[in-house]
């Protein structure tokens, strides 16, 4: 239930959409003489952001700087979200006035107005929460899409191999640019799935257009499948698994961003040669006389952790290489990403680090004989599961919801930080004062 005896229809519809059950923590839903407030730490955060854009705005028309302009834009949106919000809580307050008048055209005015009011201030707030959630440091980068069989046998190489061609669908879909950088199968006896796919045993799929990264990120975990398989006589159901990697991708023609540069030791993407291992190997599978009569395959090793990219699809020994040590960059990448994060998760409370999804949690359900598809992370059910697995406006859905869950984790997460560290200067404080 709402927190407040009433809430006009609009104002919950517009709540709806920006997600009520990941920000029943910290907006309290208001009747129409309460504002729908965020909470002091982000507004304090915002204000002093605020300033400084201020402070940066008035230096750079004196004295242009490139660091500072960036700086400035940065914080440009986040200036301009709490604007509207100040001016949407103006509104409502004087609103508010209106209804205790004595003339009765005022007072159904000021009732006509509130509800658009209520609508205003509840995008507002859920628009600087948004602005002052820091952008993820690969967001802007391409992406290298990982897919892998998990549990479920050759059942699982064979909806790898959908799952493959679902994206490379998409993206087609959307209009951006790939390029497969690896595509291995099984030896088998040219048996097939029960939609025509292969036995996948591993496949890398580039997606090159910028912020690529940031549109697939959520698809990152275990998707699950649900259906009879072609071999199967009794016609039970089996339930496979299929894991996908969404990785950064460096872009060939370079980057000056600190965060992506290769020589960089304080960058995610640096890898000190020395702590390589390289091998190479003649490739397998098929491929004629040329594949195995020639070391054409590449293997990577990185001897601190043990992660290891095998390389062959192409036919130059150096090609693999080149193309062995960006997978291998992106994977370290993502590694030190996701340790930095889960540091930071364990600042937090319990209750918000058993809600982060991992990779080992199954995000999605592919079910055939129900032709649904539901996201278990943004609760979305869709049908018209052939769609789906075309690549189709209704996985785009999919994806969306998902994107709108990520931001209001990404939200949820900002202000548990913001509240740990008010809660860690207040302890400081009280201890100073004994």
């Amino acid at each position: 239930m709402l927190a407040a005896p009433w809430v006009c229809r609009s104002c919950a519809r517009s709540l709806g959409r920006v997600g009520i059950s990941q920000f029943s923590q910290f907006i309290r839903r208001a009747s129409t003489g309460t504002a729908t407030e965020l909470p002091a730490a982000l507004l304090e955060r915002a204000r002093k952001l605020t300033a400084e854009h201020e402070q940066l705005s008035a230096a750079l028309e004196t004295d242009f700087d490139v660091k500072r302009a960036k700086r400035a834009g940065e914080l440009s949106r986040i200036a301009t979200a709490l604007k509207q919000l100040e001016k949407a809580k103006a509104s409502l307050s004087e609103l508010q006035g209106l209804l205790t008048s004595d003339d009765a055209e005022l007072r159904e005015l000021a009732q006509d107005d509130l509800e658009a009011t209520n609508v205003e201030l509840a995008d507002s707030s859920h628009n600087l929460s948004v602005a002052l959630t820091p952008k993820h440091p690969f967001a802007d980068m391409p992406c290298l899409l990982e897919i892998r069989p998990g549990p479920g046998g050759t059942e699982g190489r064979f909806f790898a191999d959908s799952l493959f061609h679902m994206y490379q669908a998409y993206c087609a879909n959307k209009g951006y640019r790939t390029r497969v950088v690896k595509y291995d199968t099984m030896d088998n006896d040219g048996q097939t799935g029960s939609e025509g796919e292969v036995p996948l045993q591993e496949a890398v799929l580039e997606v090159e257009d910028p912020g690529a990264y940031a549109k697939f990120r959520g698809e990152a975990g275990m998707h699950r499948v649900q259906r009879v398989p072609v071999t199967e006589k009794s016609g039970r159901t089996h339930t496979s698994a299929v894991a996908v990697w969404v990785l950064p991708s460096f872009p060939e023609s370079g980057n000056t961003d600190a965060e992506s540069e290769w020589d960089n030791p304080e960058s995610d993407f640096y890898i000190n040669p020395a702590e390589i291992r390289c091998e190479t190997m003649r490739a397998r599978g098929a491929g004629g006389q040329h594949v195995n009569k020639t070391e054409s395959a590449i293997r990577l090793t990185h001897i601190p952790t043990g992660t290891t990219v095998s390389m062959q699809d192409s036919r130059s020994q150096q090609r693999n290489r080149d193309y062995a040590w960006r997978l291998m960059r992106s994977r370290l990448a993502q590694q030190r990403r996701e340790a930095r994060e889960e540091k930071a998760r364990q600042l937090r409370s319990s209750v918000l680090a058993n809600s982060q999804i991992t990779r080992g949690d199954k995000i999605r359900t592919y079910n055939y004989q129900q032709d649904r598809c539901t996201d278990h992370r943004s609760a979305l059910d869709v049908h018209n599961l052939p769609d789906v697995l075309r690549g189709g406006d209704t996985l785009g859905r999919v994806m969306e919801s998902v994107q709108t869950w990520l931001v209001n984790k990404d939200i949820e997460l900002l202000i548990a930080d913001e509240e740990a560290a008010d809660a860690s200067v207040a302890k400081k404080k009280g201890k100073g004062g004994n």
